[in-house]
């Protein structure tokens, strides 16, 4: 994902932080730290244990407690991700990275068309882990309670485990909302398509969790809450793409590179003027071409690599000077669902195909959206 940043491996599952997961501390800090009496009111009358309110109001320690149980709700949200991560690698899938970002987390997962009898306890394993969680917290709120309830740090220690606790109870019932492609959505999703075919169900599910969107979106709107809008816009967006998502799967699920490839394709040499070559993408009306030498494929340029110069350099230049040699090519026995899944990973609109080292075609994205068109006919 753009904007994200590698902190380290858990299970062999790289982990990831995205900017926005830096946004968001400091403003959670200054909510809790702000509501920091009434909270440890709800946390009093929820626990039934007195709390001693004294040191947590001092000074700036409420937004020092903020921060910390900001980090320790995003931890149970890794927590959260690992375990359906864990769950998934068992079922064969393989996983990419977690990336923690915003409004929770993500597992980068690859997986083809979505299993029923896979999805459902993948889903599931989430809430359950941050219920589990929760429990945990809550727990340490009555030990603290029960051991160490006159010492000076006892009020700030229920404070934090009490808020967590709470936290990530809330955290559970909210991802059982069937709320597609939230945990809940995709428990929903699962049961639908034992029923009925898998893009109808998630055509279904999408409908719902849209729905949900929409009412989080009015009451973000009302209450002024920037982060229930953001969880809406998330939704709505996410529910959309994995209906394309599924519908293109399906759609293609038998077809081969080799049935939709443009071929013969068009090549350059690395020895063609870069002004020749611009000419041969007006007249060709195409934005990139493979590059052979000698019936060798060595790289491939696009509009992209040109306009990275300026006109003035680009008279002097070949297309050996701009081309990307870091070549991505399949086979023509290649799944297309593959081919869709590698251009959005890599951000690339056309791959070479090539057989036996020899390069007999191309495949782009509008060749890719053509077949679907023609599919749905």
């Amino acid at each position: 994902m753009n904007g994200s940043f590698r902190i380290g491996r858990i299970f062999g599952i790289p982990i990831l932080i995205h900017f926005t997961f830096l946004l968001i501390i400091p403003l959670f800090a200054w909510i809790i730290g702000s509501q920091i009496e009434t909270t440890a009111d709800l946390i009093r009358e929820i626990y039934s244990v007195p709390i001693d309110v004294s040191l947590i109001t001092t000074g700036y320690i409420p937004y020092i407690l903020g921060i910390v149980i900001s980090l320790g709700l995003f931890a149970g949200v890794l927590v959260h991700e690992l375990a359906h991560s864990v769950v998934a690698r068992q079922s064969g899938i393989k996983i990419n990275s977690i990336t923690l970002l915003i409004f929770g987390g993500v597992a980068s997962m690859e997986e083809g068309l979505p299993d029923p009898v896979v999805e459902l306890p993948m889903a599931l394993i989430g809430p359950i882990t941050s219920l589990f969680v929760g429990l945990v917290c809550s727990g340490f709120v009555y030990l603290i309670d029960s051991m160490v309830s006159d010492a000076p740090l006892a009020g700030v220690l229920i404070f934090i485990f009490g808020y967590l606790g709470i936290l990530n109870v809330i955290l559970f019932i909210f991802n059982l909302l069937p709320a597609f492609p939230m945990d809940g959505g995709r428990v929903l999703r699962a049961g639908l398509a034992k029923r009925m075919p898998l893009h109808r169900a998630t055509r279904i599910a999408a409908d719902i969790g849209k729905g949900f969107a929409v009412v989080f979106a009015i009451i973000g709107i009302v209450f002024f809450n920037p982060l229930l809008l953001l969880i809406a816009f998330f939704i709505y967006i996410g529910a959309s793409q994995e209906t394309v998502a599924v519908k293109y799967s399906v759609l293609l699920q038998d077809v081969r590179v080799g049935s939709v490839m443009s071929s013969p394709v068009i090549t350059v040499a690395p020895t063609l003027p870069v002004t020749k070559v611009i000419e041969t993408m007006f007249a060709t009306k195409h934005l990139g071409f493979p590059v052979v030498d000698r019936d060798v494929l060595v790289g491939i340029v696009t509009v992209a690599d040109v306009q990275k110069m300026s006109p003035i350099d680009r008279d002097a230049m070949q297309v050996r000077d701009v081309m990307t040699r870091n070549i991505i090519a399949v086979s023509p026995d290649t799944p297309v669902t593959d081919v869709l899944r590698l251009m959005s990973a890599k951000d690339i609109g056309r791959i070479p195909v090539v057989d036996k080292d020899r390069i007999v075609g191309i495949v782009t994205r509008s060749d890719i959206l053509k077949v679907v068109e023609l599919k749905e006919i």
